[in-house]
């Protein structure tokens, strides 16, 4: 029986456990969205994962959304992230940049003067966002003409040559969680009339459009996918997703991509069973749970249903998780007061077990 700590081969990238770490906003990058001292320590620390896929990076500038969040558009940048990958390779790790485009989740007040968020329609999400100077509402996106729905495709693309010439051994594209990809996904948010929008096909073939486009950059081995069918996190509403996201399947599954990665946000445990079932390839999910993924739920690996588990949390906590989850414990509680921002409290103080 395979189990979570087994190896995997992740079409050629060879890593240690099926344990991977998951894709966690942390709001801490240094001036002009480079990765920090800070940063490198904190994924050093947490390279006994088999899989670490990075916070959000946004491929441009005006694909920020939250304060103190990190870029790969920029020289400095791809600088700034080299010293993470080696630190992460130096101590035996796999490290997966993820490119996140916020689209309407931002504010003008985090973009330089001129630029304000966009997304496929004009469609104002509801609530607010921190700024950096206090909560402000969200504001109406400008929706991106054709020329510039093509633009970001070739922003992600070139973001991820940067991360590969940062040392990353993939990079992950952020469809989940209401963000830019999902934007185009989902039927309130995308309006649209034109070649990207109104049909089910047309509303996946910006998602397609950018997946083709990374892989076509930086080789399908090295690019995974995230999606969230039916999370409404972020003011999204997908009231039945199975035919948008067997759709998106069906049209990435010839590519030969390195990963599926489900986040189970809402109870859709049927359709990731069929998603698993069409996508041939390494299938990575985050599992549904009442907080955060827990100790046992590993046993995903284990049924089947999945080749690797990603944890959040567990693993902002407990930078030795698989040691951990092998020995059955203890745990490190995390702290949710220093989830975004700060400095080193609550970032990489955890102990491991052997300081513990």
């Amino acid at each position: 029986m395979t189990t979570a700590f087994d190896p995997i081969d992740l079409s050629g990238t060879q890593l240690a456990n099926r344990i991977a770490m998951a894709p966690m906003t942390r709001s801490r990058a240094g001036e002009g969205g480079t990765a920090t001292d800070l940063t490198v320590e904190y994924y050093a620390q947490r390279a006994s994962a088999g899989l670490i896929i990075t916070e959000g990076i946004q491929p441009s500038v005006v694909g920020q959304g939250y304060p103190f969040t990190p870029g790969l558009h920029s020289a400095e940048q791809v600088a700034s992230w080299r010293k993470v990958t080696d630190a992460v390779h130096a101590a035996g790790g796999r490290i997966f940049a993820q490119l996140m485009h916020a689209g309407r989740i931002g504010h003008p007040d985090l973009l330089p003067d001129g630029l304000a968020p966009v997304s496929a329609s004009p469609v104002k999400p509801a609530g607010q966002l921190y700024t950096g100077t206090g909560l402000e509402d969200f504001t109406t996106p400008r929706e991106l003409t054709g020329d510039e729905v093509r633009q970001t495709i070739a922003d992600f693309a070139a973001a991820a040559r940067n991360a590969v010439d940062a040392g990353f051994d993939g990079v992950e594209l952020h469809g989940a969680n209401g963000y830019l990809i999902h934007q185009f996904l989902a039927p309130n948010t995308n309006l649209r009339t034109d070649e990207w929008g109104g049909s089910e096909q047309a509303r996946i073939r910006f998602a397609v459009e950018v997946v083709k486009a990374v892989a076509g950059e930086i080789g399908a081995e090295r690019t995974g996918l995230r999606i969230s069918p039916g999370n409404p996190y972020n003011d999204i509403d997908e009231p039945a997703p199975d035919a948008v996201y067997t759709a998106l399947v069906g049209e990435i599954e010839p590519l030969g991509l390195a990963y599926l990665h489900i986040l189970e946000a809402v109870e859709i445990r049927e359709l990731t069973l069929a998603l698993r079932k069409q996508f041939s390839g390494t299938f990575v999910i985050n599992v549904l749970t009442d907080g955060p993924t827990g100790p046992d739920d590993h046993s995903v690996i284990d049924d089947g249903i999945a080749d690797i588990i990603s944890y959040g949390a567990l693993f902002i906590a407990n930078p030795d998780l698989p040691a951990r989850l092998k020995a059955g414990g203890p745990f490190n509680t995390p702290d949710p007061s220093t989830f975004f921002g700060g400095d080193a409290k609550g970032y990489v103080d955890y102990p491991a077990l052997d300081a513990a």
